[in-house]
């Protein structure tokens, strides 16, 4: 089957769907979801979005936030835009029908989390993702220029290699002609030509054993652009959320977000109870990420436990502030009225990812990648708390202008092939599939995690490789199917992960590796693959 389209946009999170919104003022969307539309890591964000609103606060305050907490590698110039345009894309984003919590007076209540020196997160409740994906769902959903095909799962990116032409990374004017998709249901594969295609797909929290991420946070995007030959920048830089709550097995872990610590909770140490986090940082629970993930790492190694408590009990009318929190653990049998709350770290967001240039083009011609797919330069080494949502808006908006000419340069590549599933059968073997995922999130949050060193990292490429050869070998005669695609994107997103950080040698920012426990001044560069 084939189609065709302007706009080919893959993933239905905020920045797929800010996206679609804006471009279809200029061409026909179509947007691919391999799930439920609404099944996006947007959707569980629940701490908010950043914005100066305030006249206490100001540009400059949240700049220089944003660059401490990346350690040195953000993109400075691209920090001032961003910020400085936050304010229009979120008022843009409220006339979609996202409404955020206001005070008394009417004002909007600006929260504070860690890495910020004063309140500006927005939020709605403690499920500001959610109420956001609602908003621009439907949206896009009553959009006549846009159309949404769920349970369509992008398989590759077609470029010149699928006319015949061997491309390298070396091959000049590498370009998109749109994508591969398997519809789940029926199990055709689709052709489908686009004049500019956008990879907003999301993270790859799945690579490791605990996660916050749902189960399509499996790194498609990642993985389709380097197997096109993309660039990739600082996927070493992988943010693991301090505060998930303890529970063994659970898929995803349930997020306590740090709008708590931004309300007073503590955490404390799992023996005697007592807080801790001053001896690691002078802002204590509001320090940056990277810092309380690796206290809590220590903290809970020291204590002989897999994890430390959190201590909300003090946080006013905690209930009606924080209702998704308060109703989880309430099912769970833990009040956090009155309870310790056992907390752990969990892998949360992919700092790294296609390289971007400030309008979201990515290194191959007619390609966009936009909101955790890529890599623009705003979080650097550590993406400061909220900053996501924000940059999600901007750079939609910002590639759906930059786009727009390029609808009438651009033609459909007719002569391309239909997906050859020739010598092909469908697998049988998914225990092949299932056994090598486990092995492979084990290995990640055993080696590749929030402490790392020479030798895990070389132990973890070993074995990366081989299970890069066994399910290559099994994909080169088994049709295509969503658990082996998704764990091929894995293993790629692995491989970038432990290569990266093979390269950085030196501590900085969400990466840190024993052997060199101190930032190095002449590495104050991005790691490119």
């Amino acid at each position: 089957m084939r189609a065709r389209t302007d706009y080919l946009v893959i993933g239905s999170g905020v920045a797929g769907l800010f996206f679609a919104l804006k471009a279809a003022s200029y061409g026909e969307v179509l947007i691919l979801t391999k799930d439920r539309p609404e099944e996006s890591n947007t959707t569980y964000a629940q701490g908010g979005i950043a914005g100066v609103f305030s006249s206490e606060d100001s540009f400059e305050a949240h700049i220089q936030d944003t660059l401490t907490a990346g350690d040195g590698l953000c993109r400075t110039e691209i920090v001032r835009e961003i910020i400085r345009e936050a304010p229009d894309a979120i008022e843009e984003l409220m006339s979609y029908g996202v409404e955020f919590d206001r005070d008394a007076e009417g004002h909007l209540a600006l929260g504070r989390e860690g890495g910020h020196s004063y309140p500006r997160i927005l939020h709605r409740g403690d499920a500001t993702g959610a109420a956001i994906s609602r908003a621009l769902l439907k949206a896009v959903q009553n959009h006549p220029r846009i159309q949404l095909w769920a349970g369509f799962f992008a398989l590759d990116l077609i470029t010149q290699h699928h006319l015949g032409i061997y491309v390298n990374r070396g091959y000049p004017g590498i370009a998109c002609y749109g994508v591969y998709a398997l519809e789940e249901r029926t199990g055709t594969i689709w052709t489908i030509l686009a004049r500019v295609t956008v990879l907003a797909s999301g993270g790859a929290g799945q690579v490791y054993a605990v996660t916050t991420n749902p189960p399509t946070a499996t790194g498609d995007g990642v993985a389709m652009a380097l197997r096109a030959k993309a660039r990739i920048a600082n996927m070493e830089f992988y943010q693991f959320h301090p505060t998930a709550l303890y529970e063994p097995e659970k898929r995803p872990a349930f997020l306590l977000t740090e709008a708590l610590r931004g309300e007073g909770a503590k955490l404390l140490d799992p023996i005697h109870h007592r807080p801790f986090m001053a001896k690691y940082h002078p802002q204590a629970e509001l320090a940056p990420r990277d810092v309380v993930a690796r206290a809590i790492d220590t903290e809970a190694k020291i204590a002989g436990t897999p994890y430390v408590y959190l201590d909300a009990r003090a946080i006013p009318n905690l209930p009606q502030r924080f209702p998704t929190i308060y109703t989880y653990c309430t099912r769970k049998g833990l009040d956090p009225t009155t309870d310790l709350l056992p907390v752990a770290p969990a892998a949360h967001y992919m700092v790294g990812g296609i390289d971007t240039d400030a309008v979201g083009r990515t290194s191959i011609q007619r390609l966009y990648a936009i909101g955790e797919v890529s890599y623009t330069g705003l979080h650097g080494a550590n993406r400061l708390a909220s900053n996501s949502l924000l940059e999600a808006l901007v750079f939609a908006r910002r590639a759906a202008a930059h786009s727009a000419p390029l609808l009438k340069e651009c033609k459909w590549q007719e002569d391309v092939p239909d997906w050859d599933p020739r010598g092909s059968r469908h697998p049988e073997e998914m225990v092949l599939i299932s056994h090598n995922l486990q092995e492979l999130r084990t290995l990640m949050s055993s080696y590749v995690g929030i402490v790392r060193s020479t030798f895990r990292l070389e132990r973890a490429r070993r074995r990366i490789a081989l299970l890069y050869e066994e399910t290559e070998a099994f994909y080169a005669h088994t049709y295509p199917s969503r658990p082996l695609f998704e764990l091929r994107n894995l293993i790629a997103v692995a491989y970038l992960i432990v290569k990266c950080a093979s390269i950085r040698k030196e501590s900085r920012g969400l990466h840190y590796i024993l052997d060199y426990p101190h930032k190095n001044q002449q590495l104050v560069v991005d790691t490119l693959v």
